[in-house]
């Protein structure tokens, strides 16, 4: 923060992008892996933006841009702590939108859907789930169905890293940015979900949609892609 300064003599813009996943049931985590999450996607953009107000006041003008997710409008199972720390971001940019608009600087949040790239493979599985494979826990068909169904989207998936980029340009150039910019269709359609269906409705349906949902609970084990799902967690046992 301080080259920048020193190079540019000021700071119009922050953006803050960097992000990690926890693929894990709320029972299987621990303080370490809560702690990771949070200080990435939460605590790190925090402590930028709290670097670079007094210098965006001092000049009454400034773009503070933080990239959320779908996952910060909605909760999806085996994700808990990913959108816990996404949710924490959007409560923060909208007090901050408040706090900043008598200063002239505008705070946005980009809210991407599920987005077509290989990120799903670098997601991190919390160590107690990386022992799910075994076909007496409880939670093995949650890991097992979320992690496939969320592989299909995101192949699938209409945005794209360079929509989401393209967004961010279109939020610097706007005279008036939102605080809330959707980038992908499901995006859209899980923030008209939300906006106008009554809750009540709205939680049955998506728990209707869930993947395997007739299995979760009953701690029977899918044989039929059991071997692939204990492939894949002992890569992540490995790294």
């Amino acid at each position: 923060m301080y080259g920048i300064l020193a190079d540019y003599g000021g700071i119009d813009v922050l953006i803050n992008n960097a992000g990690i996943s926890y693929r894990t049931v709320v029972e299987h985590l621990d303080h370490d892996e809560e702690a990771k999450q949070m200080r990435t996607n939460f605590f790190g953009p925090l402590q930028l933006i709290r670097m670079a107000l007094p210098y965006m006041r001092s000049q009454h003008y400034g773009r503070i841009i933080n990239v959320s997710s779908v996952g910060g409008m909605m909760a999806m199972p085996t994700m808990g702590i990913y959108s816990a720390s996404k949710f924490a971001l959007e409560g923060l940019s909208e007090s901050l939108w408040y706090e900043m608009r008598p200063w002239g600087i505008h705070v946005s949040l980009v809210q991407p859907g599920f987005v077509r790239s290989d990120s799903f493979r670098h997601v991190l599985l919390s160590r107690h789930a990386q022992h799910a494979i075994d076909n007496k826990d409880a939670y093995y068909n949650y890991y097992l169905h979320m992690g496939k169904f969320i592989e299909r989207l995101m192949k699938k998936a209409t945005a794209t890293p360079e929509k989401v980029a393209d967004k961010i340009i279109d939020l610097l150039d706007s005279k008036s940015p939102a605080l809330r910019s959707s980038v992908g269709l499901d995006a859209h359609f899980f923030g008209l979900l939300r906006r106008w269906l009554p809750r009540g409705i709205y939680h049955r349906l998506l728990y209707a949609l869930l993947p395997g949902i007739h299995r979760w609970g009953t701690g029977i084990r899918d044989e039929e892609k059991g071997d692939s799902f204990a492939n894949k967690s002992r890569k992540y046992s490995d790294k």
